[in-house]
């Protein structure tokens, strides 16, 4: 491999919008090798706005997904990678949002946008063309993620209360999911709020576009994808363990889906491993 240079840069919100976004990362990714980025899906609604050239995105990774580029994009909730093709050089600022992010800064719930990629800066309308302009026109990450601060807090403040949209007991349910990165039954969490488990998963789903099931799996898998993309990796097995898998080969399973690719497969295709 060609020497390579990569920097990361993560903050945090503004106070104010932190019920609704997760973090900022700031990435500038040089001298790698070509090849195809698997976006694994997680907890949060993600965002990019590209600070070099456009960002070349499919919905799904090896399965025909068309490829469309972005010179910003937002996605929903995922149950699969999306798979992000690059020359080897990426520069960007990242956000992550809550569902509850999504109708504060949107105005729509998580559910429209599940398993979609969208335009950013059409999310986000007038003030989306404001943003990407300025963050590519500063000149330092401190001022990129102000402008982001400034921008959202705008966005979250033109709309309704998000909260008087958002169920409480979805949002237990979420939390109570995230809390136990997903290793929770569903018919428990359901009885637990009294609701039967087909009501939750019905509110669940129109909230979040996914159904309680599913995020709880996603949860687990994006617990496996931490341990496998740490500096000094566990073992396959290891990582089934501790992430909640009932052994190796159902953490192969799920990898496959989520990935489109096995662990090994994954592991050796993934050219931008360990730059963070």
């Amino acid at each position: 491999m060609e020497d390579h240079t990569a920097t990361k840069i993560c903050a945090r919100p503004a106070p104010a919008l932190r019920r609704y976004v997760g973090s900022y990362v700031g990435f500038d990714l040089r001298g790698f090798p070509a090849g195809v980025h698997c976006g694994p899906p997680g907890r949060v609604l993600t965002a990019v706005v590209s600070l070099s050239g456009p960002l070349e995105v499919a919905a799904g990774v090896d399965d025909g997904s068309p490829v469309t580029r972005f010179d910003s994009v937002a996605g929903g909730l995922m149950r699969r990678s999306v798979a992000i093709h690059h020359d080897g050089r990426q520069k960007g600022v990242q956000v992550s949002l809550t569902p509850l992010g999504a109708r504060a800064v949107y105005g729509m719930p998580a559910a429209e946008l599940a398993h979609r990629l969208v335009p950013f800066d059409v999310l986000l309308g007038a003030l989306g063309a404001e943003l990407v302009d300025r963050l590519r026109a500063a000149t330092t990450w401190t001022a990129r993620f102000a402008a982001l601060d400034e921008l959202l807090l705008r966005a979250v403040g033109r709309g309704a209360d998000p909260l008087s949209q958002f169920r409480p007991e979805v949002a237990e349910a979420w939390r109570r999911l995230l809390a136990a990165r997903g290793r929770v039954q569903v018919g428990r969490l359901a009885a637990d709020l009294g609701w039967s488990r087909r009501y939750l998963t019905e509110r669940f789903h129109g909230e979040l576009g996914l159904s309680p099931k599913t995020f709880a799996r996603v949860l687990r898998f994006e617990h496996a994808h931490e341990l496998a993309t740490r500096h000094d990796p566990l073992p396959w097995a290891d990582v089934a363990t501790v992430s909640g898998y009932a052994d190796q080969a159902h953490l192969v399973r799920d990898w496959s889906e989520f990935t489109g690719r096995t662990p090994t497969a994954w592991r050796h295709g993934e050219v931008l491993l360990g730059t963070g």
